[in-house]
């Protein structure tokens, strides 16, 4: 009654292929073309990236940014930490001293 019953593999329906075998081929490198010493250089289409100096003070000007919006993010998130601490700190004193002496506190 509590065995479990474990299913089974159904049995292939129709015809059925045996897989393909892959044959290895062999890699033939390109032909390489020979030129001679005195062929011309082509330059290339990219532009060369120029640094001027507004764009050194504009890289420095965001990741100035950068550094005091993430400084303000972690300095809020730690602040919110310290303030929850201390006022569980607070209720934990406070029920303290109401379970300690329920006596004095009632009339």
């Amino acid at each position: 009654m509590l065995r479990p019953k474990i299913p089974t593999m159904p049995t292939p329906v129709g015809v059925t292929a045996p897989p393909a075998v892959v044959q290895p081929t062999a890699v033939e490198p390109a032909p390489q073309i020979m030129t001679s010493a005195a062929a011309p250089v082509v330059p290339t289409a990219r532009p060369t990236v120029q640094i001027t100096p507004g764009s050194v003070l504009a890289v420095v000007g965001a990741g100035t940014a950068v550094v005091l919006v993430v400084g303000t993010v972690l300095v809020s998130m730690l602040l919110a930490t310290a303030v929850t601490a201390a006022s569980v700190a607070v209720c934990a004193v406070v029920v303290r001293s109401l379970l300690t002496s329920p006596n004095k506190h009632r009339r």
